[in-house]
């Protein structure tokens, strides 16, 4: 019998690469939020896969992106930090898109650190960019895979397995993630507002989940704020006449009740807090860093 393997894997990339989706695949299990909106993910997300002979933790990353915010800061703060710490990392590249400075930059920062690395060509489905060259300059090996058809996925899993460390598992055998279902819930209402209000959500909206009451396991109780940076997004993420926070609300709950399992009863508030995504400390408390 072989020997167990177990260790950190590092999906990284540019915003909108296919990160989360492939993540969500790996598992077999939706775990990370996804929406067609750049900078959906906004902290790292440890996804668990335990398998007979390994057990593979997965970590989802931001989307390395410029800008000098607070927010934009910490996010390519945690791609760095993900980058530096796993055993194996994932260099996903969206065939529809371009192979870049930006990629080149992150494969020769992995390679000076010794970390085993697969570039990943993603969405394999779909046509892939005219002047994409696949396997790119100085890339002796690539995949390609399809989170949306599962094309790859098997052989993409054996090559990850192939280069862990031998170790026992660091997980229970039943753990998903290291996230608290607390942070998991607002990611799912954060998900739900995204889609319902498309273009017209504001960048900086959090969801900050305030009461979280389980004392009747058949019907759970949350209460969450969605946070805004002025009044006048505040009205849109309202609605006229409530419209909006309610649709948010019914498109959220079905999900939150499939992750936790119980009816749930969704409370939602929007509350003005000016600047939230300038501040470390509280980009801290809602667990972006």
């Amino acid at each position: 019998m072989s020997e167990h393997r177990a260790g950190v894997v590092a999906i990284l990339g540019r915003p909108n690469a296919g990160k989360s989706t492939l993540l969500n695949r790996l598992l077999g299990e939706k775990l990370a939020i996804v929406t067609p909106k750049p900078q959906t993910t906004r902290s790292r997300i440890l996804g668990i896969l335990s398998r007979p002979e390994a057990q593979i933790l997965f970590v989802d990353t931001p989307g390395l992106h410029g800008g000098g915010k607070a927010l934009n800061v910490a996010l390519n703060e945690q791609v760095g930090e993900a980058a530096e710490d796993c055993d194996v990392a994932l260099l996903l590249v969206d065939l529809g898109d371009s192979w870049g400075e930006d990629h080149v930059r992150l494969l020769e920062r992995l390679r000076a650190r010794g970390a085993a690395t697969l570039v990943i060509g993603a969405k394999s489905d779909r046509p892939r960019a005219p002047d994409l060259v696949w396997p790119p300059p100085g890339v002796e090996e690539a995949l390609t895979v399809s989170a949306r058809t599962g094309e790859g996925i098997d052989a993409l899993l054996a090559a990850v397995v192939a280069h862990l460390p031998a170790s026992p598992p660091l997980y229970p055998e039943d753990t998903l993630s290291d996230r608290p279902l607390r942070w998991l819930v607002a990611e799912e209402i954060r998900e739900a507002a995204f889609q319902t209000l498309s273009q017209e959500l504001p960048y900086a909206l959090a969801v900050e989940v305030v009461e979280y009451d389980e004392s009747r396991p058949e019907l759970v109780k949350i209460r969450a704020n969605l946070l805004v940076e002025r009044a006048s997004q505040k009205a849109i993420v309202i609605g006229k006449g409530g419209a909006a926070i309610k649709r948010i609300g019914v498109q959220a709950r079905p999900a939150i009740e499939r992750l936790l399992g119980t009816r749930v009863h969704l409370a939602l508030w929007v509350k003005v807090e000016p600047k939230w995504a300038k501040r470390p400390q509280r980009l801290k408390e809602l667990g972006y860093v």
